[in-house]
C-alpha cells in the first residue's frame, strides 16, 4: 500500500465527509502475518457483527474456520457449498423440519436466483480486513467498504457515478450482507467499468450495525477513481457543502 494514497484520502475525507467513519479495507492473501488471526467462534454468528471489531480499530485475519455462518463461507469464497434444503430456507421453510426465512416466495424462485448468482472462489487462504487508517506498506487492499448513513451514501453513490458512462454505477443485488461488501464489490474489479455495491438490506444482518447505517462497497481500482475525482466534483460546491454541515451535526449522534 502506498502511504502517499492512504494520507490523502484521509486527508479527502476528512475535509469533505466532516465526522464520518472511515471504511474498511479488504483483501484475500496466504499471508496471515499483518493481521490478529480471528479464532473459531462457539456456534454460528453474522461476518457482519464480527466486522465491528475492525471497524473499532483492530487489524483482523479470517480463514475459513473463522467465519461463523455457513453463507458468509459461500459469500466469502471459502466453500461452494450451501446449507441441506437451502431454497426451502430462504423461503417457505420445512413443516415440522425446518422454519423459512420467507425472503424469497417459493424454493423454486431461489432454485433460479442460485442458477443465475456469480460464482466465486477466495483466491487465497486468508481474508484480511483493517479500517484504513490502519493499513501499512505491507498490505494490498482489494475491496473498501463503507458503512454510513444517507447523506454520506449520497455524497458516496453521486461520486461513483461522477465518471461512469451508464445510470448504473452503483447496484444493490439481493444478497446476504457478507455477499454485498465482499463478493460482489470483489468481482467487480475485473469489469472495465466497474460498479460500487450498496448492500446491508440483508434483514438477518441489520441487528449488527445501526438502524441508521447501509454498506457501500467498491473495489480498489474504482475506489482510487473515485478518490481521484473528488476535487473536480460537486464535492466542491455549495450544495454539497449544506449537506457536510448537516453530516458534521448528526453523525455523532448515531451508533455509526
Amino acid at each position: 500500500m502506498d502511504l502517499r494514497i492512504k494520507q490523502n484520502f484521509i486527508d479527502l475525507w476528512g475535509r469533505y465527509f466532516d465526522g464520518a467513519d472511515l471504511p474498511l479495507a479488504v483483501y484475500y492473501t496466504d499471508d496471515s502475518a499483518s493481521a490478529q488471526p480471528v479464532s473459531a467462534p462457539a456456534g454460528h454468528k453474522c461476518f457482519i457483527c464480527q466486522l465491528s471489531r475492525a471497524r473499532n480499530g483492530e487489524s483482523l485475519c479470517f480463514e475459513a474456520d473463522s467465519v461463523g455462518c455457513g453463507g458468509g463461507k459461500k459469500y466469502l469464497g471459502f466453500t461452494q457449498q450451501l446449507m441441506p434444503d437451502f431454497e426451502h430456507f430462504l423461503s417457505c421453510g420445512l413443516p415440522g423440519k425446518l422454519e423459512g426465512e420467507r425472503y424469497k416466495k417459493s424454493p423454486q424462485l431461489v432454485k433460479d436466483m442460485l442458477s443465475r448468482a456469480p460464482q466465486f472462489t477466495a483466491p487465497a487462504r486468508f481474508i484480511v480486513v483493517k479500517r484504513w487508517d490502519i493499513l501499512d506498506e505491507s498490505d494490498s487492499p482489494e475491496v473498501v467498504v463503507f458503512f454510513a448513513q444517507p447523506d454520506i451514501l449520497s455524497g458516496l453513490f453521486t461520486l461513483a457515478n461522477f465518471d461512469h458512462p451508464d445510470p448504473d454505477g452503483v447496484f444493490a443485488p439481493f444478497s446476504a450482507g457478507c455477499g454485498s461488501i465482499i463478493q460482489y464489490a470483489y468481482l467487480e474489479k475485473h469489469s472495465d467499468n466497474p460498479r460500487a455495491v450498496l448492500g446491508m438490506f440483508d434483514i438477518s444482518a441489520r441487528l449488527c450495525v445501526s438502524a441508521y447505517v447501509l454498506t457501500f462497497a467498491v473495489c480498489m481500482n474504482k475506489f482510487l477513481t473515485m478518490v481521484d475525482n473528488i476535487r473536480e466534483s460537486f464535492l466542491t460546491t455549495a450544495p454539497w457543502s449544506k449537506v457536510r454541515r448537516r453530516i458534521a451535526r448528526t453523525w455523532d449522534k448515531q451508533d455509526g
